[in-house]
């Protein structure tokens, strides 16, 4: 059988198919107080969501940054919402990621320097422009089975997802172009 034929029969099963789990967007400012502030009114008005904070693991005199002070903020968006996210945040780079942008375990990662590059944006002049990074979790129906609380196992490696079939995924639903 040739390649492209193993290719369908796998995706025939449901189980096989990869989906995204979630999509993470990072804005890490540095400073707490109004920057902070700014950005996470920003990532609010983006998707919708309110943000976490993140504060500092560690004193870094350098940076002018303490233990414990807020320094970033986070959302984590699932389903509908994270597609939606993601399909305008690959616009924001022109479809293009990296091939080193993706893990062993088909997880990518990209960032975006300036949020107004995201289609739908408006710039204000009181918010600011921002970047942020944007990071992808892949997986497929049952790994599920290693973060349950009861009976708890690991996935087979048969079952893991590879960065090949990640990258056809991602060109797949979203016509993406890896370089």
């Amino acid at each position: 059988m040739s390649l492209e034929t193993v290719e369908k029969e796998r995706y025939e099963n449901p189980m096989l198919k990869p989906r995204i789990e979630k999509v993470v967007i990072n804005c890490s400012v540095g400073r707490s107080g109004e920057p902070l502030e700014r950005a996470m009114k920003i990532l609010e008005e983006l998707t919708g969501q309110k943000p976490c904070i993140r504060k500092a693991k560690k004193t870094i005199r350098d940076f002018g940054i303490r233990r414990k002070e807020p320094i970033a903020c986070v959302v984590t968006l699932r389903g509908e919402k994270a597609r939606s996210f993601l399909s305008r945040a690959l616009q924001a780079v022109d479809n293009r990621i990296s091939k080193s942008s993706f893990d062993e375990r088909g997880n990518f990662s990209f960032g975006i320097k300036e949020h107004i590059d995201i289609p739908g944006t408006k710039y204000s002049p009181e918010l600011g422009i921002i970047g942020m990074d944007v990071s992808v979790v892949l997986e497929r129906p049952g790994y599920r089975v290693k973060r349950r609380r009861r009976a708890k196992s690991r996935v087979g490696t048969e079952h893991l997802l590879s960065p090949d079939e990640a990258i056809s995924f991602i060109r797949e639903e979203f016509n993406v172009e890896i370089t």
